[in-house]
């Protein structure tokens, strides 16, 4: 597929096309370009997210923000395999020694699922209980999404260049670098849904060439044959994941589940079955349910094992003397526990000076300060260092265009991939907004998650912008002109804002520079 060309089989308004010789090329168009350029360019993308996440990993030395409840939660997981209260003062005991002893009695009650503080203890494990050790996982994670995102926009788009410009993107993201250099939670949620999703493009594709193969060697059922799904379980295992880190990763659930369907329906409506709706429903849907939301089901509880295995996990009790009976003695306790989270986020209203609205978020009013210090050692009368939770303005104000461009391509063509992008955002972004009305202290990192669906969606308007390979012409210059201009002012946005990304010792007055808006203080 050229990387700007609409999929022939779900679009509407597009011109007449070629009709390929065979089912498979046209339910799903092989990928242009060979494999070794397709690792390359993502690879060499990816290096470069690498060593700016992992420059200065452990500066600052101190307790970023919400670090304060998961690098000790993860530490707790380590050593007793539930989240532990700890002394006061934990935070400055760590700091200064990493083998210090914060403990205090009983288990800690939480209000998220364990699977993200799991991931943080795995760069505690690795090296200690450091800043280092515990923004290990953040940062390998923030680094491997754009991986991620350029191959499955690689796989979308058909262009490896492309695919790149998405993990250029990424990379280059203020709120996504931040967020991966500290012990949060945000970064993990979206890895969790990047990789879900990926898994699910790639089903997509793979699922197309069987459906196709299987018409073409005889198949004439009216409902088409039945077709396996087997990356959709990778796929449940991530969103799994996603939602045992946090719970607004149900929301991607759904939204997925219902994306898959339709584009079953579409690959058997487009392979000429007769009854597609019928043949969609009964072997796609059913299996898909099981395959998403069972796998899913059974990889969040598998995360609590640790609570469930063991005594003195808040309101545990004492779990039954036969291992085997413990995970079904302790589902009643597990479900009052999570009725106890449901409680608390429903009931979170604590006015926050850094809180923001959903509607905040896309234009960036309100970031999080993480960490601010005034220092000496800049050269000047008064110095800065600051972490500041905010996206690449050039980027996410850019997207808010994108967005409103793909929406208005997927009504008119139903392009698959600009329904993808918008579907993304919108699971992110939207499903806040009941809480917010609710007035629910929420913050512009929960947003996080949909960052990878914006770029999408950029990505997809510098396609559209450059044109097809073919016929070659005037247009395709110009567009790869601005389509290149457009990431050169990103890559200079960034490096701009990077100081206050970061907590480089800078001058107040370069501080202040940088701070554009009253409510970014």
């Amino acid at each position: 597929m050229a990387m700007t060309d609409l999929t022939p089989a779900e679009t509407s308004a597009a011109p007449q096309p070629t009709y390929p010789s065979r089912l498979r090329d046209w339910l799903a168009p092989p990928i242009p370009g060979g494999a070794l350029a397709g690792w390359l360019g993502p690879l060499l993308v990816t290096a470069l997210a690498g060593l700016l996440r992992f420059y200065r990993l452990g500066s600052p030395k101190a307790v970023v923000f919400d670090e304060t409840y998961y690098a000790k939660d993860a530490l707790s997981l380590l050593k007793f395999g539930y989240e532990h209260t700890t002394v006061k003062d934990a935070d400055k005991m760590l700091i200064a020694d990493p083998h210090a002893n914060i403990w205090s009695d009983g288990g800690s009650f939480v209000v998220h699922p364990p699977a993200g503080k799991w991931m943080i203890a795995i760069g505690e494990w690795l090296f200690g209980a450091t800043p280092f050790g515990w923004r290990f996982m953040p940062a390998l994670c923030g680094t491997l999404a754009v991986l991620i995102l350029a191959r499955v926009v690689r796989r979308m788009t058909g262009s490896t260049l492309l695919g790149c410009a998405a993990g250029l993107l990424l990379a280059l993201d203020g709120l996504s670098f931040v967020t991966g250099r500290a012990a949060l939670l945000d970064v993990f949620v979206m890895f969790w849904i990047l990789a879900g999703f990926g898994c699910l493009v790639v089903d997509r594709d793979k699922s197309r060439q069987r459906l196709a193969d299987l018409i073409e060697r005889g198949d004439t059922s009216v409902y088409g044959p039945f077709v396996l799904h087997g990356w959709r379980i990778a796929a449940g295992v991530c969103l799994g994941m996603a939602v045992a880190t946090k719970w607004t990763g149900v929301f991607y659930i759904a939204a997925f589940g219902i994306m898959v369907v339709l584009w079953d329906y579409g690959a058997r409506r487009a392979a000429g079955v007769r009854a597609p709706v019928a043949g969609t429903l009964m072997l796609d849907a059913v299996p898909a349910f099981f395959q998403i939301v069972g796998v899913s089901l059974v990889t969040y509880l598998v995360t609590w094992s640790g609570w469930i295995f063991n005594a003195g996990g808040w309101d545990r009790g004492t779990p039954s003397s036969n291992p085997l009976w413990r995970p079904f003695e302790a589902l009643p306790k597990l479900w009052k526990y999570h009725k106890e989270m449901l409680h608390f986020h429903n009931g979170l209203h604590d006015h926050h000076p850094y809180q923001s609205w959903p509607w905040d978020w896309p234009v960036l009013r309100r970031p999080v300060a993480f960490y601010y210090t005034e220092p000496s050692g800049c050269g000047s009368s008064k110095c800065s260092s600051e972490i500041l939770g905010i996206g690449t303005p050039a980027l996410w104000w850019g997207a808010i265009a994108a967005l409103i461009i793909v929406l208005g391509i997927w009504l008119v063509t139903r392009d698959w991939r600009a329904g993808a992008a918008v579907l993304g955002f919108t699971a992110g972004w939207l499903t806040w907004f009941p809480s917010a009305f609710a007035d629910r202290t929420m913050f512009l990192f929960y947003a996080t998650p949909m960052v990878p669906f914006m770029i999408i969606a950029v990505v997809l308007v510098l396609g559209y912008l450059i044109g097809p390979e073919r016929p070659p012409g005037p247009r395709r210059v110009l567009g790869a002109a601005a389509a290149g201009a457009f990431l050169l002012v990103v890559l200079a946005n960034f490096a701009y804002f990077y100081p206050i990304l970061s907590a480089q010792v800078i001058s107040f007055d370069a501080w202040h520079d940088r701070i554009w808006f009253k409510s970014w203080i």
